[in-house]
């Protein structure tokens, strides 16, 4: 399993941005098999995917944010970051990442996550 670190989250302006990084704990070639994803909860909500980059770095994201939100690799870092532009109100919750090994579910540990907040 690999373990995770979320960092980079805050205070921002409506319309501002934030990078948000995951920092994993294993080798760089275990790293470098596993899908990564950026999932949010907001309070009252269910978790929800936001972005996920595969082993081979293909990206996809949820439609919400589409367009604002670009998630990216560095296997050499065994890191994962998920730039936020434009950000919104509703973009406000504590995000994760999490990892999975192709056609696998998701690990079950999850980390701290950290907080994002959007308000003016």
């Amino acid at each position: 399993q690999v373990q995770v670190v979320e960092s980079g989250g805050g205070l921002v302006q409506p319309g501002g941005s934030l990078r948000l990084s995951c920092a994993c704990s294993t080798s760089e070639n275990i790293f470098s098999w596993h899908d990564i994803g950026w999932f949010r909860q907001a309070p009252g909500r269910e978790r929800e995917l936001v972005a996920a980059i595969s082993s081979n770095g293909i990206t996809n994201y949820t439609e919400s944010v589409e367009g604002r939100f670009t998630i990216s690799r560095v296997n050499a870092k065994k890191t994962v970051s998920l730039q936020m532009n434009s950000l919104k109100p509703e973009d406000t919750a504590v995000y994760y990442c999490n990892a999975r090994l192709r056609g696998r579910s998701w690990y079950a540990n999850w980390g701290q996550g950290t907080q994002v907040t959007v308000s003016s």
